[in-house]
This record gives C-alpha cells, sequence and structure tokens, in this order.
C-alpha cells in the first residue's frame, strides 16, 4: 500500500541487532531478550502466511546424540550418565558439615548426573584426615552410583595463581573434582593455569574438566552482554578443556557443550539475598539449558531423598517435551 503511495521503506537495524544494542547497553535484560527470540522464532511469517507450527521447527537432539557428537570425554560421558540415568539433576550440597555431605551423597547419588560442592565452606579440623577420607570416598560414590563431582570453585585469578589453587593449597581439587567452575574476567590464562595442572598431574584431561561462568541467577550480576559472549568465545578455543558453561539459558547454540543453571526451585521465587529462581520446565524447555541445578530445595528439605526425585522428574519431563 505504501509502495503505491511511492513509499519505499528500508531496513536500518534489524530486530536481533537492536536488542543486542539494548542488552549490551543495560537498557534490556537476558530474561526479556530470550523472550522476544522465542516468540519472533514461533510467529515467523510469509506473505501473510499463518505463524508455522512448532513441530517444523528445528528438534532437537537427544543427550545421546550429543554424547556421540561431544568433542570432551567428560562432556560424552556427562550426556551419556543423563541419558542413562533418565536424569538431568545437579545437586548443590552447600552444606559446611563434610561428612554429613558424603551421607547426603550417598542417598541422592541414584537420582543425580553431578553433585555440586563448595569445599572452601566446609568445616575442616583436621585437613590430613579430611584430604585422606573426602576425595576417596566421594569419588567411590560417584563410581557407584555414576555421576560427576562438580566443585563449584569460581576460579577467578591470574594462570600462576589458579594453577596453585586447583592443583594444592590445602583441597587438592584436581585430586577429586571432575568439573570445575571459573570466571573469565582474567581472561584465558585462567584456563592455561588450570590446565597446566591437569596435564602435568595424575589426572588427565579426558576425566577433568572446567564449566565458564557465562551467567549468573543473582539480581544485579554483571555477566551479561559482551562478558558473556566472550566467555563462550573463550570455550571455542579451549574445547579441550572447557565442556559447557554456567549460565541462565542457552548461549551457544554448539551441541557439544553442556549448559547447566542454577537457582532451580519448584516454584518462582527469591530469597531475599538477590538469589532468583526458576521452575526445571522453564530452565529446561523455556531456556533451552541441560542440567538443572538445585541446592536448598533439596538438602534443606526433611525428605532430600524424595525431593530429588521429584526434580529428577520434573526435569526430565520438560527434556522430554523439549524433545518434541
Amino acid at each position: 500500500m505504501l509502495q503505491e503511495k511511492g513509499i519505499n521503506l528500508h531496513c536500518v537495524c534489524s530486530l536481533t541487532q537492536l536488542l543486542s544494542v539494548l542488552l549490551a547497553n543495560g537498557k534490556l535484560d537476558k530474561d526479556t531478550v530470550d523472550s522476544v527470540h522465542r516468540f519472533v522464532q514461533l510467529n515467523q511469517t510469509q506473505d501473510g502466511a499463518a505463524p508455522p507450527s512448532t513441530k517444523h521447527l528445528k528438534k532437537a537432539l537427544t543427550y545421546g546424540e550429543r554424547a556421540s557428537l561431544a568433542e570432551h570425554p567428560l562432556a560424552k560421558k556427562l550426556f551419556r550418565i543423563m541419558e542413562d540415568k533418565q536424569t538431568n539433576l545437579c545437586v548443590a550440597v552447600d552444606i559446611v558439615d563434610w561428612q554429613k555431605l558424603l551421607q547426603l551423597a550417598e542417598r541422592l547419588g541414584p537420582y543425580i548426573c553431578c553433585l555440586k560442592t563448595h569445599v572452601d565452606i566446609l568445616s575442616v579440623n583436621n585437613f590430613q584426615s579430611f584430604r585422606s577420607t573426602f576425595g576417596p570416598q566421594l569419588n567411590e560414590l560417584a563410581v557407584r552410583y555414576n555421576f560427576l563431582i562438580f566443585e563449584d570453585r569460581k576460579f577467578a585469578d591470574i594462570g600462576n595463581t589458579v594453577q596453585h589453587q586447583y592443583g594444592g593449597g590445602i583441597y587438592y581439587i584436581s585430586d577429586w573434582a571432575h568439573i570445575v567452575t571459573a570466571h573469565a574476567v582474567s581472561g584465558p590464562g585462567v584456563i592455561e593455569g588450570l590446565k597446566k595442572v591437569v596435564n602435568g598431574g595424575s589426572a588427565t584431561s579426558s576425566n577433568r574438566g572446567c564449566l565458564l561462568i557465562a551467567e549468573m541467577s543473582s539480581d544485579g550480576a554483571l555477566a551479561t552482554g559482551g562478558y558473556t559472549k566472550a566467555c563462550v568465545k573463550i570455550a571455542k578455543q579451549h574445547k579441550d578443556f572447557v565442556l559447557g558453561f554456567i549460565s541462565q539459558s542457552q548461549v551457544s547454540d554448539d551441541p557439544t557443550f553442556v549448559h547447566m543453571t542454577p537457582g532451580v526451585q519448584s516454584e518462582e521465587a527469591g530469597d531475599g539475598l538477590g538469589q532468583h529462581y526458576n521452575t526445571p520446565k522453564e530452565v529446561i524447555l523455556g531456556r533451552k539449558s541441560d542440567v538443572i541445578i538445585v541446592g536448598r530445595g533439596v538438602f534443606s528439605s526433611e525428605n532430600p531423598v524424595h525431593q530429588a526425585q521429584l526434580y529428577q522428574q520434573a526435569g526430565w519431563e520438560a527434556y522430554q517435551q523439549r524433545l518434541q
């Protein structure tokens, strides 16, 4: 109609470009941008035609199919564990009693793909006894129940420092944790430092790996926009050690990367300390993440095993819906 009146319209900026600019400048948050992207994807039209049905969209790959594609041996193993055990649940056991942590690990083992720890919050009186007991017993449980150990250390220093933090110090994390986390704020040197420990120690790169923290679940987190993109770039350059991301949604469409999302509870809420919770369905189906990380929703309940079973079921059902 406009063209008939001699008016020609030209696209100066695509919606995708506009959203990227608004996100980078803090005018929109990542959740809003993701929501708009999903809406646009589901409502594409051509010449006035009706939006296509969701069944014509690209079919999601199964965990088993992604295991075959994965380049890092640990990513392959994780995808296979998830497929075999029918679970995408990682439980964060953020408690200070390390003996109770081991007890919970044994009870929750059958229902999880990963167990997440924060070793530096544990109350330890005898480090010699702790070192000779904690790691070996946790690894024995991981083998028995087929899950991976994930130490959420969040390494963030220069390469030389993280090398000592990972391979030595008082916790010797590289001796017992399959997966660790790292911030990219100090650049790729943090990855090089971690890799140096693995390449020069008893562990091998095939059974040790890292998740880069591309996004966080706390209000006001600065890991957004350009920072998130930089994390993805670093991950692609270090696929021999980086197997994926900690994120609030899918930040890379590379199916060989694993996405794990913290801050998951059965209902959307907050804890009054800046933590925001999302449901398993929103995380797996809506945000296209792969693994739900649940902490207080399991270990603080009166029946942690029952809660773990409920989250396992909820996460798996969301995954099955995603495959349809």
